[in-house]
């Protein structure tokens, strides 16, 4: 085995180990994993978008944000987490309107926070968050794997070549496939299924992951880098792991939030209402 891909099989053993761990802890240790991936992941867009040498003082505001963010989530203030968010996009806007700055410091304002956020939002303090978590997991980690291998075997016409040359039809057909299955395992795992809105939502976060994980090879195309940073051995940065997480994580948001539109506010358990309980 070549030492490369020795490396990055202990690498993705370390960080899957890490992961779990902290999302079977639950509370404070999974809300430290979340705010320390988005801080990262601030750190690593910052950079990709030489946000530090184009603005310097909007990229401090962009880190002051991310430091709210995550004393937030620490101290366990959900409710204030998405419009502290929003309002430092919005003053993050008018900066780069007023100062013709660069707009990709809001774009990772947002792209970092909701990282953070919706991480920690996912999995709460509870049982049904625990199982959310892992559904989510699933599905991004099904799709991810599964397009990989499907994609070498039986290859064919391109995703998006523009992008990410490498990338299948077959290997995004496989992925989703194998991804809502992967899903569909931990929920029945754990609950009889009722309906298709369990399939449904694993579809929908499915092929978030993978656009997530397209818009990231966009990024790095756009400025020409190979990896997003070398913080993790054998695998590059940490948006190039959780690309297709942040995505599917931002999708769910969505989903519950919709959903919590719909039915007044009255659900208050993240994971029941991911998990149409």
């Amino acid at each position: 085995m070549q030492t490369e891909l020795k490396l990055r099989i202990a690498s993705a053993v370390v960080l899957a180990a890490i992961a779990l761990g902290a999302t079977w802890a639950g509370g404070f240790a999974f809300q430290l994993l979340a705010v320390a991936i988005g801080l990262l992941v601030y750190y690593e867009w910052s950079t990709i978008t030489r946000l530090v040498e184009s603005d310097f003082r909007g990229n401090a505001f962009g880190w002051l944000s991310q430091v709210v963010v995550a004393a937030l989530v620490l101290l366990d203030h959900m409710s204030l987490t998405l419009p502290v968010l929003a309002g430092s996009i919005a003053l993050a806007a008018l900066w780069v309107s007023i100062r013709k700055g660069s707009w990709w410091l809001p774009g990772g304002i947002a792209y970092a926070g909701l990282t953070s956020i919706s991480l920690a939002a996912i999995r709460g303090a509870d049982y049904l968050g625990l199982i959310a978590m892992l559904f989510v997991f699933a599905v991004v980690w099904g799709t991810d794997i599964f397009a990989y291998f499907v994609g070498r075997a039986v290859g064919g016409p391109k995703l998006a070549p523009a992008i990410s040359p490498g990338k299948t039809w077959s290997g995004a057909i496989g992925g989703t496939i194998c991804g809502v299955l992967s899903g569909l395992g931990v929920f029945m795992a754990h609950f009889s299924l009722q309906d298709l809105r369990i399939p449904a939502i694993a579809l929908v976060l499915s092929i978030a992951s993978q656009i997530g994980d397209l818009f990231e090879s966009f990024i790095k195309r756009r400025f020409g880098v190979k990896d997003s940073s070398r913080l993790i051995p054998g695998h590059g940065g940490v948006m190039d792991r959780v690309d297709g997480l942040i995505f599917a994580c931002g999708a769910a948001l969505l989903l519950v939030l919709g959903q919590l539109l719909l039915s007044g506010g009255r659900e208050s358990a993240f994971g029941s209402v991911l998990l149409g309980l």
